[in-house]
């Protein structure tokens, strides 16, 4: 096994959280999505580029009703430079995480905390709406390919949490790991991530993966003390409002 890198869990996103469309022009890849997720509506640089080029994309994401949205990956750096001079800002700078499935799938949650469920439940479809998942990203999850499947968690015999993994190559990645705010604090999530590494180990996956903002602190604190390697970044950049 290799353990995965900031180019190849690149690709597990692509795999596990796919846009509606995606569209090769010249040295671009423009994603196409109504959906709201950065994801799945940026535009990647898959050959170098210059400033002559970004005209044409930034014009294939308004066309598509969408404001010009790019993804920085690592080694890109002289696209961002060229971004920011045309006056695009960061944002939401992302960090990459990776284990074995074997070092996370340790210790089975407590009974009845989580809950393998597809497709998702109505409850569950609250806890993300809470948490600002909407109908568009769960389009995203409903296109996605086999495997893949979400969690319902539990908290004091109540629903209180839930995520989506997908599998893509050997990796299975979790995405919109939400617990609701009345039962944070109660490690959910640690349950939640451990048991999508059982899942993830039942269904071939050598690695779990999952990517998560730099701002937050709650997440990246609890992926570390799990033992979860971190393989890289990424971030965007889009024009001001």
């Amino acid at each position: 096994m290799n353990f995965p890198t900031a180019q190849k869990l690149y690709a597990v996103i692509d795999g596990t959280w796919p846009a509606s469309a995606k569209q090769a022009l010249g040295p671009w890849m423009v994603r196409l999505d109504n959906s709201g997720s950065s994801r799945v509506s940026a535009t990647t640089a898959e050959m170098p580029v210059t400033e002559a080029d970004v005209p044409e994309a930034e014009q294939a994401m308004r066309e598509a009703g969408q404001v010009p949205l790019f993804m920085i990956r690592e080694g890109e750096d002289a696209l961002d430079q060229v971004l920011a001079a045309r006056g695009y800002v960061i944002k939401d700078p992302v960090n990459m995480y990776a284990a074995p499935v074997q070092d996370i799938a340790t210790q089975r949650p407590p009974p009845v905390t989580a809950f393998e469920i597809w497709p998702p439940l109505a409850v569950q479809v609250e806890v993300w709406a809470e948490g600002g998942i909407g109908q568009g990203r769960l389009a995203v999850m409903d296109r996605a390919q086999q495997p893949k499947t979400t969690l319902l968690g539990r908290v004091n015999d109540r629903p209180a949490g839930t995520v989506y993994i997908g599998i893509a190559a050997d990796c299975a990645m979790i995405h919109a790991l939400e617990v609701a705010d009345a039962h944070r604090r109660q490690g959910l999530a640690q349950h939640m991530t451990r048991a999508a590494a059982f899942w993830a180990q039942s269904h071939g996956a050598d690695y779990l993966t999952l990517v998560t903002t730099q701002a937050n602190d709650a997440a990246n604190a609890l992926y570390s003390s799990l033992g979860m390697t971190l393989v890289g970044h990424y971030h965007y950049r889009t024009l001001p409002e």
